[in-house]
């Protein structure tokens, strides 16, 4: 049985940082790409960061780029999200997925790609 399972979420000022985690088991984690979407409240769930299979590549949304940054650790089927500079907009419920593409170094940016998810994380930032 696949689960991902985010953690880290909580409470922060505008400027303070955070560390989301989504620990992946019941599959090979090195076979899929991961992301992280967010959905605000009264908005449809939006693409945040992503990262492929192999050498990590990496891509964002343009609303976080420079404050955000995705990694992996495959020996550990552990994916990260550091988040800094934190703003009040990027309140949201917070969810990782996983995708098992063929293309070892690519990732998508479409939720409908994604073939598992997490039950997500909160994230509040106040101002």
């Amino acid at each position: 049985q696949v689960q991902l399972v985010e953690s880290g979420g909580g409470l922060v000022q505008a400027g303070d940082s955070l560390r989301l985690y989504c620990e992946a088991s019941g599959l090979t984690f090195s076979n899929y790409a991961m992301a992280w979407f967010r959905q605000a409240p009264g908005k449809e769930r939006e693409f945040v960061a992503a990262i492929s299979r192999r050498m990590g590549r990496t891509g964002y949304a343009d609303s976080v780029k420079g404050r955000f940054t995705a990694s992996r650790d495959n020996g550990k089927s552990l994916m990260y999200l550091q988040m800094n500079s934190l703003r009040p907009e990027d309140t949201a419920v917070y969810y990782c997925a996983a995708d098992q593409r063929n293309n070892a170094y690519g990732w998508s940016d479409k939720g409908s790609d994604y073939d598992y998810w997490g039950q997500g994380t909160q994230v509040t930032v106040s101002s």
